[in-house]
């Protein structure tokens, strides 16, 4: 799964517009060689504003269909000014084995639900060119357990806009991420740094590196780098 976020200022200022974009991912990680699709949104209003992606895996079988979905909406709620928000946050979706041929024969798992409540505090220069957004939030995995999640999300543009560099990053502790034999709680890290070419207020392309520790299934730490086209719309 991935959280692909584009470095937008998660408490902007009430005159913004709305902003949507679709990205198309290819990953080059291990095992992968697939291509992932985000669309996402951020919209900001008088009570705070909302965020929300959904991403979808083509990974399976020979004609690489729609394998995998994952969604996050997140709301911050700020009626008071300044730079603390109180964030409310929901994740969750449906994954499964790639498979081999062209009818199903691989196996199909939810993704926990995931609830989250915090606190946002965001920093910004005055043109917005420079955005930090740091969250401490409690995150309750439904059917797990209880933990507490740490996020930065950054936005850094430069030369006139024309190339940004964005990204997050999350850590948290979670029971069985990749041994499902024992009890054992692990640090889950994740972060995707993207940079970006924006040849105009529509087209980008660019990619991220998807950096993780025991997430996804997956024990130790990987390096998955993707190449993307992205579309505002």
């Amino acid at each position: 799964m991935k959280k692909l976020l584009t470095g937008l200022f998660l408490f902007a200022a009430i005159g913004s517009q709305a902003q949507t974009n679709l990205q198309v991912h290819y990953d080059f990680g291990q095992n992968r060689k697939y291509v992932t699709t985000t669309l996402e949104m951020f919209k900001p209003d008088k009570w705070g504003n909302t965020f929300f992606f959904v991403d979808y895996d083509f990974n399976y079988g020979n004609d690489k269909h729609p394998n995998m979905s994952y969604m996050e909406i997140a709301r911050c709620i700020n009626t008071w000014g300044g730079p603390v928000s109180l964030q409310i946050e929901y994740n969750g979706g449906i994954g499964g084995s790639p498979g081999r041929g062209a009818d199903f024969n691989g196996s199909s798992f939810a993704i926990n639900n995931a609830w989250l409540l915090g606190v946002d505090y965001g920093f910004h220069n005055a043109d917005y060119s420079k955005t930090l957004n740091l969250k401490a939030l409690y995150k309750h995995i439904v059917g797990k357990q209880e933990s507490a999640q740490l996020t930065a999300v950054w936005g850094l543009h430069f030369m006139d806009r024309k190339i940004s560099f964005t990204g997050f990053a999350d850590i948290w502790l979670e029971k069985n991420t990749f041994n499902y034999t024992d009890n054992k709680t692990n640090p889950v890290f994740i972060s995707e740094p993207q940079l970006w070419y924006n040849f105009n207020d529509n087209l980008s392309a660019g990619g991220e590196v998807e950096l993780s520790t025991n997430f996804g299934g997956n024990q130790g730490f990987m390096v998955n780098p993707t190449l993307a086209l992205k579309w505002n719309f």
